[in-house]
């Protein structure tokens, strides 16, 4: 739906199914139950969610006709679209394999390119597009800094190809897309300075070079489509979990002239560490109640030593006794509109502050919910998912 600020949407790898078929049927039953409490007599987006397997079925032409007269039948579309998770997110122990296969594959080139097409096919007219995607790799599948060097060389010329499919539409076609990298705990890809660094030190001088050769243009026109087609996705919670200056990372970015092509409106899991033992307990075991085997959930722990990273929350756990901590904070995506979970709390002042910033001074077009564990949250947390979806949805329209 369209805000102040832009475009705002829930992203649809909420609902479970990997097939095209079972995803349509999840978004049939779901959308128009949101839709009619949220945005009744207006267009309402979908931040479309497709695996490998249903892209691979929704690039028949029939079904890629069904649904877009589905769209236009239910004032719903497109504009993004999550390139993240390739295989089974729902019922099933995803954990790290939710990188594989990673951009050193032929397979992740080949998908998002896949996914394009069939965005290219569903923006509206006179809208720009962007798919998030993985932050490059999983950084503890390499063993050495030779190997993530490799890893990270492999990658940007896989995404390179991207970016030179997304210029030649733009200049057969006048349609605009962007890849939108993802940083999360323990990606390649971390931190927003990470991929700051990572924009200008290796995307920049390989990319400007290898444009400038392919489309016969200077490196500044070069410099300018990398800026255009190569955005960061800015997931909140992921931001948040690793105590991130949310201010001085959109300002760094605006001055360099790299923008954000997407914010993720995510909100992650938060508590302070009392020093005495017994209330400390009492703290760990309310994390314990979240930690659930099917996705990872890094935690940034801060302490008098600075950032302690655990690869998952049962690291954690084992370590909760560690005098030298103060707060938690778990990357598992809780509701955003509530703040308070008993004794635990969220990261939800960083949604407010990045909001707070982007309504000031619009960064992106591109807003999408995305708390996509309603599932393997506890008990008494859960609601019907439309419920749920609304919720979220309002309490962000109520900050824009």
């Amino acid at each position: 739906m369209i805000v102040d600020s832009g475009h705002l949407t829930y992203c649809s790898n909420i609902h479970a199914g990997e097939s095209w078929t079972a995803h349509f049927a999840a978004l049939k039953h779901n959308f128009s139950l949101i839709k009619k409490q949220v945005s009744p007599d207006k267009p309402m987006a979908i931040g479309l969610r497709l695996s490998n397997q249903a892209s691979l079925e929704l690039t028949d032409g029939k079904q890629l006709q069904e649904f877009r007269q589905w769209l236009q039948e239910n004032q719903a579309y497109v504009f993004t679209m999550n390139g993240f998770p390739y295989g089974e997110f729902h019922h099933a122990q995803v954990k790290d394999m939710v990188h594989a296969p990673d951009w050193t594959t032929e397979n992740r080139l080949e998908y998002t390119i896949r996914l394009f097409g069939i965005l290219e096919k569903l923006l509206p007219e006179g809208m720009e597009g962007g798919i998030s995607t993985s932050p490059l790799s999983y950084r503890h599948w390499f063993k050495n800094d030779q190997e993530l060097k490799e890893a990270k060389e492999k990658a940007l010329g896989n995404i390179l190809s991207v970016i030179e499919e997304l210029i030649i539409i733009r200049q057969e076609k006048g349609i605009v897309m962007h890849l939108d990298i993802e940083p999360e705990p323990d990606g390649l890809l971390e931190t927003g300075r990470e991929f700051i660094q990572w924009f200008e030190e290796d995307v920049l001088p390989e990319g400007k070079k290898r444009l400038a050769k392919q489309f016969a243009i200077t490196v500044d026109e070069a410099e300018l489509l990398l800026k255009d087609h190569l955005n960061l996705c800015y997931d909140i919670c992921h931001f948040a979990v690793g105590y991130e200056p949310h201010a001085e990372i959109l300002k760094e970015l605006d001055e360099k002239g790299i923008k954000v092509g997407k914010i993720q409106i995510s909100s992650a899991l938060k508590g302070r560490m009392p020093a005495d033992l017994k209330e400390r307990s009492e703290v760990v075991k309310a994390f314990s109640a979240f930690d659930e085997p099917g996705y990872l959930h890094q935690v940034a722990a801060a302490s008098a030593r600075g950032i302690i990273r655990y690869r998952d929350l049962p690291e954690a756990l084992e370590d909760a006794d560690n005098e030298a901590v103060q707060e938690w904070r778990a990357h598992f995506h809780v509701p955003v509109f509530t703040k308070e979970f008993g004794l635990l709390s969220s990261t939800q002042n960083d949604i407010e502050e990045v909001l707070r910033i982007h309504k000031k001074k619009p960064f992106t077009h591109h807003l999408e919910v995305e708390t996509y564990t309603w599932e393997v949250l506890p008990q008494s947390l859960k609601l019907p998912i439309d419920q749920s979806i609304v919720r979220e949805l309002n309490w962000v329209k109520e900050l824009l």
